[in-house]
Parts: C-alpha cells; structure tokens; sequence
C-alpha cells in the first residue's frame, strides 16, 4: 500500500494552512505529479483511492489515468480540518489565536475554533483504509492524501500509540510512504518499507527481514 501525498499548491508556497479548503495544485505540483506516477506506475497499482479535495484527485488522475485504472474517491481521506485557522500561516495564526496555538503545541488541540484533531482525523482515514482493503486481494493500492492525515492515518492504522505519532516526520509534496502486509505464518502485520520517500523500494539485503 503506497501512501502518497499530493503536489504543490499556492498555500503550500505560501505556508498557508489548507486543511480541508479545496486549494488546486499549481504548475509546480502538477509537473510533481507527472514525474511521481511514473515512477508509481512501475509498481503496476490495482487501484488508485484518492481524498475527494481537488489537489489530491487531480494528482491522484494524473496516476490513473497513465495506467489506466479509475481513480475512487472517498471523503474520509480528506485532510484534517484545521478549523478557523485555515488560510492562514503560522505567524498569523499565532497572532490571532495566541491561547489556542498555545494549547495546541502543548498537546491540547481542541481549543481552536471548528478544529478536529490529528487522533480524530487518524482514526477515520484508518478506518478507509481497513474498509477498502477488505475489497481487494493480493495487489497494489495508491492512496492519495494529504500530508497530515496520512502521518495521522498510517500511525493509527498501525496501531501506534497516540503518544509515538510525533516520531514520524510530515512528507513532502508528492512523496510517499509505503506498508506492506507480512506473511509471516506465525504473525501477519502491516509494517513501514518506506517514509517520505520519493523513489522506489529495493529489495533489502539483510538478515533482519
């Protein structure tokens, strides 16, 4: 399963927060895109899932449509919404809403107006992602989001404890993360290959497999 998260935008440039504002990509994140999915293409993906906001559908077409395979959308892949304090940047926010970015970075993140949290939005994608898996086999599947829920997301899905999620670093525009199923007989678990990677996985040379 190949997290990847979408190309630039003018917000992204700009550090402005998007959140679930349906900001498109720019010329930028569109070329991003195009180089991505070839890359992406080479992993020969069964399906292509994609957040419904447009940055991420239109690079997530960008894939389907190289491989010919339709793209299905689900609004639980939406970023988190980031309440009142989308549009702005982190400087602004600080300005407007001292108490609550104080809250926030304290661990605290309800306390900006209409926000949901990285536990709330975690939770949701993960339950996508378990839902779409129980429709496939044995295959390939591209899951186009945005940066924060897909860390919130793959922790949650992981089964890490909210506590640890802050250990894993945000992902690029257009990079991606990869989890692949063991088969382990005696334990079958979903583990990390890649993070915020931006090539493809090679075979590992190890002992510790």
């Amino acid at each position: 399963m190949v997290l990847w998260r979408h190309g630039r935008t003018a917000w992204n440039l700009a550090g402005r927060v998007q959140g679930t504002s349906d900001i498109p990509l720019d010329d930028v994140g569109r070329q991003q895109a195009r180089v991505a999915a070839e890359q992406l293409a080479m992993m020969r993906p069964a399906r292509v899932l994609s957040s419904d906001l447009s940055r991420a559908l239109e690079t997530a077409q960008i894939l389907g449509d190289l491989i010919g395979v339709e793209v299905e959308t689900d609004v639980r892949f939406r970023e988190m919404h980031f309440g009142a304090r989308e549009g702005l940047t982190w400087h602004e926010a600080w300005q407007k809403f001292p108490e609550g970015l104080r809250a926030w970075v304290e661990g605290d993140e309800t306390q900006i107006p209409g926000s949901e949290t990285h536990q709330q939005a975690g939770e949701r994608f993960a339950e996508g992602l378990r839902e779409h898996l129980e429709t496939g086999d044995d295959e390939v599947v591209v899951v186009v989001a945005h940066g924060g829920v897909l860390r919130a997301g793959a922790c949650a899905f992981l089964g890490f404890h909210l506590a640890q999620w802050h250990l894993f670093g945000g992902l690029n525009n257009c990079s991606w993360s990869v989890l692949e199923e063991s088969r382990h007989e005696e334990w079958a678990r979903w583990r990390i290959t890649e993070w915020n990677a931006d090539s493809l996985p090679r075979p590992i040379l190890s002992d510790d497999d």
